[in-house]
């Protein structure tokens, strides 16, 4: 499966400015910079809501406060037309592309350009008919939890599993743009694990990258994390996403954390065992001849760790030497089965 590693999905969002050639170099931003996919979103307006301006389809406060939700949705969709130039696109560079489908006619305009798996958004993870609907492609989904309690997270896991979804990753995510240290528990990624059994990575909006490197260490598997171009100062998802060289400086980030985590087994290199000699072992403080007790006074544990270590000290005190021993000399292993110690 190609989440092997530590996986990073960069994501693109509406940060190409309603421009098909922005989008493109978005792709390409993720490619040069070590992504390992590039996602879209996948909505028009009628949709995602409808165009009224009565005060229950006004954004109030945020990043967004003060727009419809119509109006963001008609600035901020990908084109259904572009779709297929986009996967053509990131084809050509050798980067996977996928997207978030917003409703069942996203999932059948993806699925013929043989989507290759799914990402649900947090926002839509209650919309138990869209679940069914990608589930029952038989691919892989991947479900941002924000905002959502166990009992809800319990239902969406469940019915995409029971209609046919091939694997369920559950990313861990913050709903609050940006969002900000004190929004985070991370133990929620342990929670999601041991309950789920499935793998579990997180979507990041935060604007610190100590906080993708705590979900690394707490066992996300995935990162998604919106992007924009080196120095774009407008775009509806500009505020938390990484631009330009900042993605890569933050792949770095993750790159080294799962570097940092290594092994799933205790573990020391090489290079380390080779400092044993800075231990301390038994040493002879004098001349010891054959059938000699073993003495505090001839025996010493001192550094360096050429010798027995000193876990064998208490047992060889009043047992006689089997061999003579030279005053400054490390105690060797045969000596224990000389004398039948274990």
């Amino acid at each position: 499966m190609f989440f092997k590693n530590c996986f990073f999905v960069a994501e693109i969002s509406a940060n190409h400015c309603g421009s098909i050639i922005h989008a493109k170099k978005l792709i390409y931003t993720a490619k040069i910079y070590g992504a390992n996919a590039v996602k879209l979103q996948t909505y028009i307006p009628d949709t995602m809501t409808i165009n009224s301006d009565k005060s229950d389809f006004k954004i109030r406060g945020g990043l967004w406060n003060g727009k419809t939700l119509w109006n963001l949705y008609k600035k901020a969709q990908t084109p259904f037309e572009w779709h297929k130039k986009l996967f053509e696109y990131a084809k050509k560079l050798k980067i996977t592309c996928f997207s978030t489908p917003f409703d069942e006619t996203a999932v059948d305009l993806l699925e013929s350009l043989n989507c290759p798996f799914y990402k649900v958004a947090s926002f839509e993870m209650t919309h138990i008919p869209l679940i069914k609907k990608i589930a029952k492609t038989r691919k892989v989904m991947i479900i941002s939890t924000g905002m959502a309690n166990l009992k809800e997270i319990d239902l969406t896991y469940k019915t995409a599993m029971n209609n046919g979804a091939k694997e369920v990753i559950l990313l861990y995510c913050v709903s609050n743009y940006p969002s900000k240290i004190e929004d985070f528990n991370f133990n929620n990624i342990k929670i999601l694990k041991d309950r789920y059994k499935c793998k579990v990575g997180f979507s990041d909006h935060s604007n610190d990258t100590s906080v993708v490197a705590c979900a690394i260490a707490s066992g996300a598997e995935v990162i998604e994390k919106h992007i924009a171009l080196e120095g774009q100062k407008k775009g509806p998802d500009i505020a938390f996403s990484l631009k330009g060289k900042q993605v890569k400086e933050y792949i770095n980030v993750i790159r080294k954390t799962s570097k940092l985590l290594g092994k799933n087994y205790f573990f020391r290199t090489k290079l380390e065992f080779k400092n044993k000699i800075f231990r301390r072992s038994i040493y002879a403080t004098k001349n010891i001849k054959k059938g000699e007790k073993f003495t505090q006074d001839n025996i010493k544990v001192i550094r360096p760790g050429y010798g027995l270590e000193p876990v064998y000290y208490e047992k060889l005190i009043n047992k006689k030497s089997p061999i003579s021993i030279l005053k400054e000399t490390s105690l060797k292993k045969n000596i224990l089965s000389k004398l039948k110690i274990k």
